[in-house]
């Protein structure tokens, strides 16, 4: 019997994967991301470099993505990991850097292949919540009870808008009440769940694979 995570997890790989701006290229992913980590704006030329395409097959790549972050001189400065403020503080190798959502921050050390640590506050309470994941799992959480709230649009075509918006830290489940009232069809889950649920996501987006029974 599938249990909730693994049903959510299947329901966000097909949202992911269908189509528009969740469906970005898996080429493009990987490298853009370690581009932004190193904490410098991103120039076409270099993320052509980086994989291997023309910088006409780059502008394609990210024209279908309307969430990218650009700074005033056209260079990229974020896309899911991003060094612009957000409430999702993610220092990894020295840099401090924010991401889109909380689920970003679990995800993204996976990818990097770095550790990371995280700082937000609780979407109701403002209560710090401070997480340390390595690449292949979570290693501190406090408070021990914070849990992160999941939805699951249907093949968004603003991945921020319609999902990393939603996707918060709550210091406790019972913290996270007050939103779930608002948000039907929302739920909740520990941090070591949420990181669980995002490792095939994760790898479907880097391969561009719809993996059966992931997030």
């Amino acid at each position: 019997m599938e249990t909730t995570a693994q049903q959510l997890a299947a329901r966000l790989t097909a949202a992911f994967n269908g189509g528009g701006a969740a469906s970005a290229r898996p080429w493009l992913w990987r490298p853009l991301l370690q581009l932004l980590a190193t904490g410098r704006p991103v120039t076409i030329d270099q993320l052509a470099t980086a994989t291997g395409h023309t910088t006409d097959q780059v502008r394609e790549a990210l024209a279908a993505n309307p969430d990218t972050e650009y700074d005033q001189d056209g260079r990229i400065v974020g896309s899911g990991l991003t060094q612009n403020p957000t409430p999702h503080r993610f220092e990894t190798d020295g840099q401090q850097l924010h991401t889109w959502c909380a689920l970003d921050t679990l995800v993204f050390p996976a990818v990097l292949g770095q550790s990371a640590q995280v700082n937000s506050p609780c979407h109701t309470t403002g209560t710090p919540v401070h997480v340390s994941v390595e690449p292949d799992r979570v290693t501190h959480v406090e408070p021990a009870t914070a849990v992160v709230s999941i939805v699951t649009p249907e093949a968004p075509a603003s991945i921020r808008s319609a999902f990393c918006n939603q996707v918060h830290f709550f210091a406790s489940a019972d913290a996270a009440k007050p939103w779930l009232a608002e948000h039907p069809g929302a739920t909740v889950l520990p941090v070591a769940d949420a990181y669980t649920l995002g490792r095939p996501l994760t790898a479907s987006l880097l391969t561009g694979d719809t993996a059966s029974g992931c997030c």
